[in-house]
Order: C-alpha cells, then structure tokens, then sequence
C-alpha cells in the first residue's frame, strides 16, 4: 500500500520532460523535410518561376546553379538544417534572406493566432462548465448543438458571415485590416473579425470536448459522493469535475493551435490581414523551398512550444498517469 502511494520521481518526470521535447524535435525535423520534397516535386523549380519573360536556358542555368538547383536535394537540406540552431533560415528564391521576410508577417500571424486561441481557451471551457450544470437540459441540448454546427464550418464560410453581419450590415467593424507606418495592424478593432472567424469553429471543437470531458469525470466514484452530500452544483463543478477535466480540456486547445494557424492563411487573404499567409501563397508560387520551410518552422516551433505546454499541464494534473 505504501509503494502505491509513493510520489512520483522529479528525475523521472523531468526525463519524461525532456523525452518529450526531443520527440517533437524530430518529427519537426522530419515534416521539414517534407516540406523540401513536396516542393521540390511541384512541376517547374525556384530559377523558372522567379525568371524574367524571355530568359534564355543559360541564364536559367546559370540561376539554377546560383540557387544550389543543381545540388542534390538531401545537401541543400541539410545545409538549411545546419543554420537552423543560429536562426538562419536561408535565402530565399529572390535573393531575400528568408528571416528578413518573415521578419514582419510572422508576429501579425502570431498575434492573430495567439488570439483567438486565448478566446477559444476562455470560452469553449466556460460553455462545457454551463452545459454540465445541467445534463440534458435545454441549455445543455443548445450548447452541445451550437458546437457540433459551428465546428463544421471551414473559416472561409465564417469569415464571410462575419463580413456580411458585423461590416456590411451594420458597420460595426471594418471588412479589411490596414497596415500601420511599423508594418503592425493600424488599429485593434481590425482584429476582431479575423480573431472571430478564426476563433468559432475552434470554440465549437474544444466545447464539445470539454463537454465530454466534463461527462467522464461525473462519473467518478468522489464525484457521486460530493453529489449524495449535497454539495451545490457549482461547488462540484469548480471544485471537483473541473480539475480532473483540465488535461482533456488542455490537450484539446492545444491541439486545436495547427488548426488555428492554418485557417489563418485563408482568414489572412479574406481580410486583407498582414501575416504570413500572403507570404507562404508566393513562395509556393515561386517554389521557394528554403521560405516555405522557414514559415513551416517557425510555425512548426510553436506549434510543437503549445503542446509541451499542454503535455506538462497533464502531467502536473495527472501525475504521469497516461
């Protein structure tokens, strides 16, 4: 009995810790070379798509050979690799260091994207917590119907709702974000509609899970005790169902951040918004390897940042326990 309640090992735990990083390291790793392959097999190449009309076949090759073209593929990666660790991402097609144009784009990305994922965190947690004070009722019923519609519409269909409702129809918010004298959004209410179309099919995902988190954990054995005590409603729902949901709750938000960064290149184009969206669309058209990998990279690092974060917050949660 006292082994099974021993504390859990700090060593173990931040071996785990450190397991889970290099695990995602690698499988970065692995996307970006991908990412390398899959343009390199788009028909055309960086020196045919970035070339002036009427450019004769030794100009290309000689533009080819000035873009390492004619190296093999796994050397041009592995050089790429090589300047990740002191943040050089390369040059890009057009002869732009590839950390210089995402230098402005990515932080309007990210702060998009920080956003509505800072508003899904908030509010998907908070319907699931009011739909469960009362299990099947109406409220419940509304919640949970709300979330399954809102969560199988594409951004671009919300974007556009959005545009029709809260610009056109009633000129609350502006329908196109303009760019400030430092390359930032000029002002903040230009933010609201791509936070929100970005935001809605997220928050009807996560509701629904936290919702059935929330379920689970009903079923636990202390819950149905504090329920035989009459302990208030919201008593048992802040103070023992919510605990045990947050890893659920954590892993889903988390989870939902590619989805939130990849609905941003299309949110981005409908609002005219200043991020990397219009970036990555220009470097697949130009087949520019080293700048679609740069932005898969940088998005990759958050990405991978956000789920150690909600791998933690499980383990802080659960103790280890799968």
């Amino acid at each position: 009995m006292a082994g099974l309640l021993r504390r859990p090992d700090p060593n173990r735990r931040a071996w785990r810790v450190v397991l889970a990083v290099v695990r995602r390291a690698v499988l970065l790793a692995v996307l970006l070379a991908v990412v390398f392959a899959a343009v390199e097999l788009l028909p055309g190449d960086a020196a045919t798509a970035t070339s002036e009309r009427g450019e004769g076949e030794a100009a290309l090759a000689e533009r080819r050979h000035l873009l390492g073209l004619d190296r093999p593929l796994f050397t041009r990666f592995w050089e790429w690799m090589a300047g990740l660790p002191t943040g050089d991402l390369g040059t890009s097609a057009r002869g732009v260091p590839v950390a210089e144009l995402l230098g402005g784009p990515f932080p309007n990305t990210l702060l998009l994207g920080g956003l509505a994922l800072a508003v899904t965190a908030a509010v998907s947690p908070a319907l699931g917590c009011w739909a469960s004070l009362r299990p099947g009722g109406a409220v419940d019923r509304t919640v949970r119907g709300s979330a399954t519609a809102v969560l199988a519409l594409p951004e671009f269909v919300v974007a556009v709702g959005l545009l029709l409702v809260l610009s056109s129809w009633t000129g609350w918010f502006p329908a196109v974000t303009l760019t400030g004298p430092d390359g930032g959004v000029a002002d903040p209410s230009m933010l609201v509609l791509p936070v929100l179309a970005l935001a809605i099919p997220q928050i009807g995902w996560n509701t629904r899970i936290a919702r059935a988190a929330l379920a689970d954990e009903s079923r636990a054995p202390h819950i149905e005790t504090a329920v035989l005590d009459g302990l208030p409603r919201r008593r048992i729902l802040l103070h023992h169902l919510l605990p045990g949901a947050v890893p659920a709750i954590a892993i889903g938000v988390a989870t939902s951040t590619g989805m939130l960064f990849g609905g941003a290149v299309v949110v981005e184009t409908v609002f005219n918004y200043p991020g990397i969206g219009g970036v990555l669309t220009g470097a697949v058209t130009d087949r520019d390897a080293p700048l679609v990998a740069g932005v898969v990279a940088l998005t990759g690092a958050v990405i991978t940042g956000v789920l150690l974060v909600a791998d933690l917050l499980r383990v802080r949660f659960t103790g280890g326990r799968a």
